[in-house]
């Protein structure tokens, strides 16, 4: 009996050690969020962060699947030594370091690599996080399920697909609405104002909130379709969208429809909520070579090796602005020189070039006229310090990769 008894409290103790070390290991991994969070804009340094943000938040991965596709060394070039901006000759070495560079790749319609290098520890194996680039997977994503039928029409509201939402002021907000950025929903991205909307929306992250619940508290300032007006909500509420419609996580659908069809050479991970939904706004983690693919299936408008993956006409749609707020340059109904297409920028002209492009300095950039792709991770640590654009440096960006295609022709 007293074996019994013996055994018995030694089991419960057990259990007990065991109880408080994992709820040690979750409270230590909720404390690095909240403290990774609160320190993303303060100019500390983030490498370290940004290549494991598997140790911060839940995520859910997409598996790779079948060969590996070949993206064979071609003629290599060398970077520029400088760069034109702002009527400035500036050094492309420095600005690589100012950056926080940590991965640059160039690639050819074909496939062909024109130059590959990687800094601050990354290499080829390594995952990184895509930030808004992310945003351009959801499109993606959105244009395949469109094709499918399993969302009927761009032109379909929101809450068809999202009832939690009904009431909200995504109530009476298209799909189409979302994907230009111009759902009328007030919102503040200042990244450096500790109480604008992104970084309330990144303290409920950080907390375990339901990013969705966030979605719910906020309100309307414009009718829906009139102004452009950045909002990273409007990719969230996507993913909503995606896995009502489709039934499928934003990771699975992703995984069924595109990862396992472009020869990725890494599973990649999508960062979650403590609810388990997908950060569709920014949530994408993979290496920089399946950055550069992701780029080419696009480049490619949405075939891969004789397969339509993304429909062609998504593809020309998503980097096509259809209305005036849409276009490149200043005007009152855009709060971004910068033109608009689905969830893609463009930075310059209409039909030139255009980008994924997420905070931080991360690109996937797109260059028809010259065939190629290119492809930037970065951790810039003055990002968002002010909330002034050219500290973000995102157009002198688009000055080196320009003369970058200029050295490729």
């Amino acid at each position: 009996m007293r074996f019994s008894v013996s055994r018995i409290a030694l089991a419960v103790l057990a259990a007990v050690i065991l109880g408080v070390a994992i709820f040690g290991i979750f409270k230590w991994r909720e404390i690095n969020r909240v403290r990774f969070v609160s320190g993303m804009f303060s100019g500390e340094e983030q490498v370290e962060r940004f290549r494991a943000m598997d140790e911060y938040f839940p995520v859910r991965t997409f598996e790779r699947s079948g060969p590996v596709s070949g993206l064979p060394d071609g003629e290599k070039i060398e970077l520029p030594e400088t760069y034109e901006y702002a009527g400035e000759t500036k050094s492309v070495e420095a600005f690589v370091s100012e950056t926080d560079t940590t991965g640059l790749m160039v690639v050819k319609g074909d496939g062909e690599v024109l130059y590959e290098n990687y800094w601050r520890g990354n290499d080829r194996d390594t995952r990184w996080i895509s930030w808004s680039v992310g945003k351009s997977f959801i499109s993606a994503l959105v244009g395949i399920a469109v094709e499918e039928g399993k969302i009927e029409s761009v032109g379909d509201p929101i809450v068809k697909y999202a009832q939690e939402l009904e009431g909200t002021a995504y109530d009476g907000v298209t799909v189409k609405d979302a994907l230009q950025m111009s759902s009328g929903v007030d919102w503040n991205e200042d990244y450096s104002d500790p109480e604008s909307d992104i970084a309330r929306f990144g303290r409920a992250l950080a907390f375990g909130s339901s990013m969705i619940d966030f979605a719910k508290t906020l309100r309307r300032r414009h009718e829906p379709g009139t102004v452009n007006y950045y909002n990273s909500m409007d990719a969230q509420v996507l993913g909503l969208v995606l896995r009502n419609a489709t039934g499928m996580s934003p990771t699975e659908y992703l995984e069924e429809k595109i990862w396992s069809k472009i020869g990725a050479e890494h599973d990649g991970y999508w960062v979650l909520d403590d609810t388990g939904t997908e950060l569709a706004a920014g949530g994408v983690n993979v290496a920089l070579r399946d950055y550069a693919r992701f780029g080419l299936l696009y480049l490619n408008e949405g075939t891969w090796n004789g397969e339509q993956i993304v429909p062609a006409e998504w593809v020309k749609k998503s980097h096509t602005p259809d209305a005036e707020r849409l276009l490149p340059g200043k005007r009152e109904t855009s709060d971004t020189v910068w033109g608009y297409g689905y969830l893609w920028w463009l930075p310059r002209e209409a039909d030139g070039p255009y980008s994924a492009v997420g905070i931080y300095n991360q690109f996937v950039y797109v260059d028809p006229a010259n065939e190629l792709v290119i492809v930037k991770t970065s951790a810039n640590s003055d990002y968002g310090q002010t909330n002034d654009e050219t500290s973000w440096r995102e157009e002198e960006t688009v000055a080196l990769f320009e003369a970058i295609a200029a050295e490729a022709r």
